[in-house]
């Protein structure tokens, strides 16, 4: 076979094995519309701060029809807000915990399933409800606001109806990331084969 053909078919082999190891592009929706993904998606959460005198709890919940299912417990404050707050403030480590132990927790959602998030709430020892960031399972409106973008980071912002339903959504607050999928060892050890190829030729050239 002629060189300059074999050079050729080494450098389309390199682009073919780098072009593998980007990440696809993919469909979903992370908002109030509902979260859905048309691939297996793992995104990170990390817990930024809560407001006001409620006791919450964030979960992910499955949605199926108009019934919200939870399958994972993400945040939930151990009690209102921190010992030492001034303004029912409550942070991580002190009033807030996670089912992991630490300010991090990964969720894998599920390709063609649709998820959202609801943040549940006690006052004392009344339940006052749980609000959900998908829109069309609140009967009173939106309770979540979305800022940002999965790839470098969302953060997802609750009211949780407290204080006459004040709409100032600071009672609870979270940041989501995804996380990025791994680059395949055949991928890489196939593309620096082919580039390193590549570059010899043209030396000698």
């Amino acid at each position: 076979m002629n060189k300059r053909i074999v050079a050729g078919l080494t450098v389309a082999s390199a682009a073919v094995a780098v072009s593998s190891i980007a990440a696809p592009a993919q469909a979903f929706s992370f908002g109030n519309g509902g979260i859905t993904f048309d691939t297996n998606t793992q995104v990170e959460f990390s817990f930024l701060t809560s407001q006001g005198a409620y006791k919450s709890s964030l979960g992910i919940y499955e949605v199926v029809g108009s019934t919200a299912n939870m399958v994972q417990t993400l945040f939930y404050e151990a009690k209102p807000y921190d010992s030492t707050a001034s303004d029912f403030k409550g942070t991580f480590g002190d009033a807030v915990k996670s089912s992991t132990g630490i300010n991090s927790v990964v969720y894998t959602f599920q390709a063609g399933k649709t998820y959202t998030l609801g943040l549940a709430s006690t006052f004392g020892k009344d339940f006052m409800g749980t609000v959900f960031s998908s829109n069309s399972l609140n009967p009173f409106g939106q309770q979540a606001k979305f800022s940002g973008d999965l790839a470098g980071g969302s953060t997802i912002w609750f009211d949780d109806r407290g204080n006459k339903n004040d709409k100032d959504f600071n009672d609870f607050g979270v940041k989501a990331k995804a996380v990025p999928e791994p680059f395949t060892m055949g991928g890489l050890t196939l593309a620096g084969i082919g580039m390193a190829y590549a570059r010899r030729r043209r030396s000698k050239a």
